[in-house]
């Protein structure tokens, strides 16, 4: 986002890293775990029906269509694949 000129100022002002510390420091005061997905986690490319990787995914293509039928939102799609990867984290870091 920050190679992108008209988007990098409104980027630095929005002080990603400090909501992030922020998080961090009031999740581990009311002892809360907060997961960080890896930063190239394809998180709407990745259809939450099958599984399958959409490469050619354009950032003006709002709505999701995948082969096995998935049509869905973009920004829905992203949030449930986030969602299935906090939830196995923690199955992870149960057992």
């Amino acid at each position: 986002m920050m190679k992108n000129r008209h988007l990098s100022k409104a980027v630095q002002q929005q002080g990603f890293y400090e909501f992030r510390r922020q998080m961090e420091y009031k999740s581990k005061w009311n002892n809360i775990q907060v997961i960080i997905a890896d930063r190239f986690f394809p998180s709407s490319k990745l259809c939450s029906c099958c599984g399958k990787i959409k490469k050619d995914l354009k950032l003006s293509e709002r709505i999701y269509k995948c082969e096995c039928g998935n049509v869905i939102d973009r920004d829905l799609q992203a949030a449930l694949n986030l969602k299935k990867y906090g939830e196995d984290v923690l199955k992870r870091s149960v057992a």
